[in-house]
């Protein structure tokens, strides 16, 4: 008898959890020093562990602030893993940097995630005189499953008119849950995402097919991508996540979105985490310059 795509996310919570907060050892910007302190935020599907990241020196004025979703098929939940973003775009940009501890499938499922990261996003923006930052010069972005919360919360605070980003940075974003990952091509035999595992975390995301339709699960779908907040769109050449990331680059153009769009060539999906090195440094690096610029103005 087959397992249920529920065991087989928790076998692969098992499994892949710690591999996953392994980062390159020349990607861990070991020189940058870590200023960080919990926090604990109330949304509506629940509490939220999050960790906040300072920047190295105190200006005198309440810095910016970006929210950072990592990745893990929403199946795994390891924060950790973007400790090396996280610390660089905090020295970098000059920004605090909250990376977002969200709840991860099977255990919460569809539309928890999404609720979870709208909600710290909301918060985060209504408190920056208590966090000590300025919460009017928010960005939001992330990492493959992180990168596709990033369009969702984007999405739902432009239909809110609650706050706006200065900027979403989509890194290697699953948008299209919908189409079959085996039609979803590499252009290497044996990339980093297999069919199997994608329908695993999709399965166990989004249990009802009806749902994967939803522009909150699949924002390729959406055709109204009008309003939404500057985007850096960064893929892999290698990717079999990369065709719908170009398309949805060029979708939010065409939309009157201002883009930022770089694929990087002969890498594969996680990348900014396992490198190359000289590839996962710039692709980190444009975040941070890009965020900077963003949120100086």
């Amino acid at each position: 008898m087959p397992l249920s795509p529920r065991v087989q996310a928790r076998g692969i919570q098992l499994l892949l959890g710690r591999m996953m907060s392994r980062v390159h050892k020349d990607l861990r910007f070991a020189d940058i020093p870590q200023r960080t302190e919990a926090l604990l935020v109330e949304t509506g599907a629940g509490p939220v562990p999050c960790t906040v990241y300072r920047p190295p020196s105190d200006t005198g004025t309440p810095p910016p602030v970006y929210v950072n979703f990592h990745g893990g098929g929403f199946v795994v939940g390891r924060p950790e893993q973007d400790d090396h973003i996280c610390r660089y775009i905090a020295a970098t940009a000059g920004c605090v940097v909250i990376n977002v501890d969200y709840a991860v499938a099977p255990q919460r499922q569809f539309p928890v995630p999404v609720t979870q990261a709208y909600d710290v996003t909301a918060w985060v923006a209504e408190n920056g005189p208590a966090g000590g930052w300025d919460g009017s010069r928010l960005a939001v972005g992330g990492h493959s499953a992180g990168a596709n919360l990033t369009a969702a919360v984007c999405r739902m605070a432009r239909d809110r008119g609650t706050f706006s980003p200065r900027l979403q940075i989509i890194d290697s974003a699953p948008l299209d849950q919908v189409a079959d990952p085996a039609t979803k091509q590499s252009l290497i035999a044996k990339p980093l995402l297999s069919p199997q595992l994608m329908r695993v975390f999709t399965a166990a995301y989004v249990p009802d097919p009806a749902h994967r339709a939803d522009p909150l699960v699949s924002p390729a779908l959406a055709d109204d991508l009008a309003g939404l907040p500057p985007a850096l769109v960064i893929t892999a050449e290698n990717d079999r996540l990369r065709e719908e990331n170009d398309a949805y680059a060029k979708a939010l153009e065409a939309a009157g979105v201002p883009v930022i769009h770089r694929v990087f060539e002969g890498v594969d999906h996680y990348f900014t985490h396992t490198g190359p090195v000289p590839a996962g440094k710039a692709a980190i690096d444009m975040m941070a310059t890009t965020l900077r610029t963003a949120l100086s103005v």
